[in-house]
């Protein structure tokens, strides 16, 4: 059976069999890593950059430095070695427990100045990210970052997908902000990872691909973080999986290269409005 033109289009046209988000910025086509050469902007494929190559003017022969490991995930071998760093230096005798105190959010770090005892420090909101709370709680976060981000990196491109992990991790310290305990701290990647699942998942549907089993996951993680006694923020899920989902459906609607001129404002205008959002105790 044939397959529509639109399913095909999110392929590699050289690989078929690979699913891709990234597009050839020559040309339009969808290329899998693989096929990916870094230009100026962006990427393009290996028949434009032939052309490119064989339009070239004939000076001195072009030296053509390649990133390393191209086609791999490197940020999300950045971000595992970033949070296990920080762990490791939240477990030292001595100083583990300022490093955690030093990085951890609470709602109250983000009301006005002088209305509180611990101070305005907004930008733990991120931070808090990088830090986990226990052996078990970086296990599980690292693994999930790590099969989500092996699926998603090569998809959106390592800017977008960068992008997306932390504006989810933001939205899901603003989850916190706006429904737990203020005087709560918290800590961990749950919510950039949330956000990670929201993402995969409105681009998976509006792709035509079937995303059952991720929801049924999704469902899954977000009922444990409402049972009593695991100490969970499921605030933080709550607002990494919507901020997550947003990011995605901004990615994937602005996919094709017409409209690509508008992602970056739309990215921006999202952001600006969680920053807003977080101000709220300043009203």
């Amino acid at each position: 059976m044939t397959q529509p033109a639109d399913s095909r289009s999110n392929f590699c046209y050289r690989h078929p069999d690979r699913q891709s988000f990234v597009l050839c910025q020559r040309c339009g086509r969808t290329i899998c890593p693989e096929c990916q050469t870094p230009a100026a902007v962006g990427v393009i494929c290996p028949e434009c950059m032939a052309q490119q190559r064989a339009t070239a003017p004939k000076t001195k022969p072009a030296i053509l430095t390649r990133m390393t490991g191209r086609g791999r995930p490197v940020v999300t071998y950045a971000l595992i070695g970033i949070c296990v760093l920080v762990f490791i230096l939240q477990s030292i005798p001595g100083i583990g427990g300022s490093v955690t105190e030093a990085i951890q959010y609470a709602g109250l770090y983000s009301y006005p100045p002088g209305t509180t005892a611990v101070g305005f420090e907004p930008w733990r909101m991120l931070t808090a990210v990088f830090a986990h709370a226990s052996f078990i709680h970086i296990a599980l976060n690292m693994y999930t970052l790590w099969i989500f981000g092996m699926l998603l990196e090569p998809l959106l491109g390592r800017a977008r997908y960068l992008a997306l992990f932390l504006i989810s991790g933001f939205a899901g310290s603003l989850g916190v902000l706006l429904i737990a305990n203020p005087g709560q701290p918290v800590v961990g990647a749950s919510g950039a990872i949330f956000g990670m699942f929201g993402a995969f998942f409105v681009i998976q549907r509006r792709l035509g691909g079937d995303a059952t089993q991720l929801l049924v996951l999704i469902a899954i993680n977000l009922v444990i973080g409402f049972i009593p006694g695991f100490g969970i923020a499921w605030q933080a899920h709550v607002g990494g999986l919507i901020g997550g989902a947003i990011v995605g459906l901004i990615f994937v609607e602005t996919r094709k290269i017409s409209r690509q001129r508008w992602q970056l404002p739309l990215l921006v205008v999202f952001c600006v409005l969680l920053v807003l959002l977080s101000l709220v105790h300043f009203v």
